[in-house]
């Protein structure tokens, strides 16, 4: 893993000081940053409702739309008071769980505020029914919230497999004005309904519960403490077990006011859309919801909506800002509903994060852009569930591609470091990528994992272990390459996004998407293999592109097999690799 990446390529470097070779101690990419605006930056020592406060632009100033309904501070605030008090009056209190299966509607940002004031901590999770009910059963609530969606026979999991005693169920309805939706997000909505939904004297609705907190007459605010869990989410288990990642006050704002510059005072307010990401992530919760809300963007919520109609509401808001990942950016490519002549000037910024994105996407997604006059670079954004969400800010200047994710936030020291251990490696060397940062979460609710990925190295610094493959250039710009270290047998790395730009700029005839698969070697025990998918032009076969994709890669890079899909395949918003692992095992696909 200390091999040179190969030709190095002119960076334009600047600096004022010699390079050690150690980027923990140069911060190379500390030189992006303009000093009167990291002069004297620091994190807040403040809870997430005293950090909103103090950025709140004013009472009466709008800070959600949802569905027609504006939503203001004030009212924001009433809905929270109202929440916290009916919290304890259903008796939560410090150190409780309190299980949220609710999508990004107003009233998850009330529970969550008022979670914090009554010194409890939102437990979200967005897996099947049975990893569900097991959070839950592991978290000792006997009341959950969800939406009046959820099946009496899901009702009956949770009561039955985890002790619940009851449910308030919220409709997708109550904070909006139902004659503004679009025909579509109430074709969503009636899709998600079963015929025989959550019912019985074991259930209430929001109103109901926030009519529990009217006489309620004991202390609600618990003593301040930014330092107590807050927000539990699972990561996803697109490449393996999910795991529950712990955050609080502080780590949420050490990585929130990071990114918090981009929110300067300006006459003009930017619009900021969040469509059906659900906030069982992190990065949603924490960029996407928080951030904006923070920075004195008017914060659109739109979260019924089926991903195949995102380019409609794209349309239909014109958002300023549209929180992209992967799949978002080619269902709106592919659909064909966004006319040749529509302006998308309106997005400011586009980029994706969620997952690695490689050349051929970078470019088909730009080309889109270009073509529709938006005049933003798009770009890729890297972090992790673990990081609190962001760890990198993209540098629009620099070259974007190759596994270009940019470069550290300002208070975030990244390194390279040899897997598994406390050896940092110099610059243009590939190795683990690992960060400290005030974001980085509290931990896992394991604490042997916790152990495995947080360690506290010789510098007295608290490093996150990503498992993330790439290496730093010496101007401070990260490259994330591939998840995990996989060799092959008889030696070579199989890194799955250098792999794939190796055909993305190759450009073979026929092919219009790819992305590798590495799996473990069933006949060489701790190796690994690589299977290729692709996204094949009308008329071609995978025979027509076999010879041109072998001629790309190296010996060590060839594919055991090609398969062609019709498109890529998503799971948890993520391409499906574990899933594409699972029908190679088990024998599922087919050749075409």
């Amino acid at each position: 893993m200390d091999n040179k990446v190969g030709l190095k390529k002119e960076r334009g470097i600047h600096m004022n000081k010699t390079l050690t070779g150690k980027p923990s101690v140069d911060r190379p990419w500390m030189q992006y940053y303009p000093p009167q605006m990291i002069e004297g930056l620091s994190i807040p020592e403040q809870t997430v409702a005293e950090y909103l406060e103090e950025r709140c632009p004013g009472s009466d100033v709008v800070a959600m739309h949802y569905y027609g309904t504006d939503i203001t501070w004030k009212e924001l605030n009433e809905q929270v008071d109202k929440t916290a008090r009916a919290l304890r009056a259903l008796g939560f209190g410090e150190g409780d769980q309190i299980p949220t299966f609710l999508r990004s509607v107003p009233e998850f940002l009330y529970l969550l505020l008022a979670a914090e004031r009554i010194g409890a901590s939102l437990l979200c999770r967005d897996n099947t029914i049975e990893e569900n009910v097991d959070a839950v059963k592991k978290s000792g609530a006997k009341i959950i919230f969800a939406h009046d969606f959820l099946s009496h026979d899901d009702l009956n999991a949770y009561r039955n497999g985890a002790g619940v005693h009851g449910a308030v169920l919220l409709s997708p309805l109550r904070s909006a004005d139902r004659t503004q939706m679009p025909d579509y997000c109430w074709d969503y909505m009636d899709s998600l309904y079963s015929d025989y939904p959550a019912y019985g004297p074991c259930t209430m609705s929001w109103d109901a519960f926030l009519h529990q907190g009217d006489g309620f007459t004991g202390t609600v605010e618990a003593p301040r403490d930014i330092d107590r869990p807050l927000f539990r989410a699972y990561t996803s288990g697109s490449t393996g077990p999910s795991k529950q990642v712990i955050h609080s006050a502080h780590t949420m704002i050490g990585n929130m006011h990071q990114m918090n510059f981009y929110g300067g005072a300006s006459d003009f307010r930017p619009t900021w859309m969040v469509t059906l990401l659900p906030p069982t992530l992190v990065a949603v919760v924490v960029a996407m919801l928080l951030m904006p809300l923070a920075s004195n963007k008017l914060l659109i919520l739109s979260p019924f909506v089926d991903v195949n109609d995102v380019d409609l509401e794209l349309m239909r808001y014109r958002p300023n800002a549209w929180p992209l990942i992967p799949m978002f950016i080619e269902i709106v490519m592919r659909n064909g509903r966004v006319p040749d002549d529509y302006d998308m000037s309106h997005l400011f910024a586009a980029g994706a994060g969620c997952e690695a994105y490689n050349n051929n996407q970078l470019k088909r997604a730009q080309k889109f852009l270009n073509d529709h006059n938006c005049k933003a670079r798009f770009t890729t954004g890297y972090g992790c569930s673990e990081a609190g969400s962001n760890m990198t800010l993209p540098m629009t200047p620099h070259p974007i591609g190759n596994g270009n994710v940019g470069v550290p936030m300002p208070l975030t020291v990244i390194s390279i470091f040899k897997p598994g251990t406390e050896e940092e490696l110099t610059y243009n060397t590939m190795g683990e990528i690992c960060q400290c940062s005030p974001g980085t979460m509290m931990g896992y609710d394991d604490p042997k994992a916790t152990a495995k990925a947080i360690k506290v190295h010789s510098d007295g610094k608290r490093w996150l272990h990503t498992g993330d493959i790439g290496y730093m250039a010496e101007d401070g710009t990260i490259y994330a390459l591939t998840r995990g270290s996989a060799q092959r047998y008889g030696g070579g790395e199989l890194m799955t996004l250098p792999m794939e730009n190796r055909l993305a700029d190759a450009n073979i005839p026929g092919i219009d998407d790819e992305f590798f698969v590495i799996i473990q070697d069933p006949e060489h025990h701790h190796c690994f293999v690589p299977y290729l998918f692709v996204v094949l032009e009308d008329g071609y076969t995978v025979d027509d592109i076999r010879e041109k994709v072998a001629a790309c890669l190296e010996d060590y890079m060839q594919p055991v097999e090609i398969y062609a899909l019709p498109e890529r395949p998503f799971f948890h918003f993520k391409t499906n690799r574990i899933g594409m692992v699972k029908a190679i095992c088990e024998g599922t696909l087919g050749k075409k």
